[in-house]
């Protein structure tokens, strides 16, 4: 068993939990972690995608209940019908642009550089939205109309780019769209379930030749790390978006993007 492995997946496992669902970018962040640390070849990748599914599988949990009635009213419940529509028109931007594109954006965008730009600009939105102090008109994932969940859906998709944050994406999105901050942020939580699960499944596939039995305790230790990190995280923000703004974010964005982008570019 390689310790230093072992290590590796601990640290990453946490970034990955503690980021995948703050406006911060978990990718960028992995990416950036991944190469300070040297942990960047092909097992890598594929353990990075492992990981992803321990952090989505914390808002399962931490929505069970509402998961629970949803699954079982989808046949016969107008609510659940409207909830499950919803999230499948916010999923199918991404859906189709990464099925199509996913290729070309890792061979273009899948650097430290390019994370550290995208960082700050998202910053730069988030700071832009907060000072519009926009009023919400939706207050509930069940009031969302097709229209509002395809602005969301078509915000997601611009978070194909490292750095710009999947949870940011959509979180800022839903909020332009209408949303209120609380609302916009569990929707944001309920769209990474198909969209973590379909994305996961199908890298774990595609490099399904790269997963070796030696590798279960380093996957192990990262899964696990990855859903408490997420646990955490997920608790946090739902009680931190009820009476704050997501300044404090974008400063983070700002700051760390800024530090990487002079780190990496003094580099090249």
């Amino acid at each position: 068993m390689d310790l230093l492995n072992l290590f590796h997946a601990f640290i990453l496992g946490i970034v990955e939990g503690a980021t995948e669902f703050l406006p911060v970018s978990s990718t960028g962040h992995l990416i950036i972690v991944g190469d300070l640390l040297g942990f960047n070849d092909d097992k890598a990748k594929v353990f990075e995608i492992v990981i992803q599914l321990g952090a989505i599988l914390a808002v399962v949990w931490e929505y069970r209940e509402r998961v629970a009635n949803t699954v079982t009213g989808m046949w016969s419940n107008s609510t659940a019908q409207r909830f499950i529509a919803n999230l499948i028109i916010a999923f199918l931007p991404s859906a189709l642009l990464g099925f199509f594109f996913i290729k070309t954006i890792k061979a273009l965008f899948f650097n430290p550089i390019t994370v550290a730009i995208a960082l700050i600009v998202g910053a730069l939105v988030i700071f832009w939205v907060e000072r519009m102090h926009l009023r919400p008109r939706v207050k509930d994932v069940d009031d969302m109309t097709a229209r509002v969940a395809l602005m969301v859906g078509l915000a997601q998709a611009v978070s194909l780019i490292p750095g710009t944050s999947r949870a940011g994406a959509t979180i800022i999105g839903g909020m332009l769209a209408g949303l209120s901050r609380k609302t916009a942020t569990e929707f944001s939580f309920f769209l990474a379930i198909p969209t973590m699960f379909a994305a996961t499944f199908y890298d774990v596939f595609k490099h399904r030749d790269l997963l070796q039995m030696s590798d279960l305790p380093m996957f192990a230790v990262g899964f696990v790390t990855s859903f408490l990190a997420a646990l955490i995280a997920v608790k946090m923000l739902i009680r931190f978006v009820s009476n704050h703004t997501f300044n404090g974010f974008a400063w983070y964005r700002l700051i760390f993007g800024t530090l990487v982008l002079l780190y990496y570019w003094n580099k090249v």
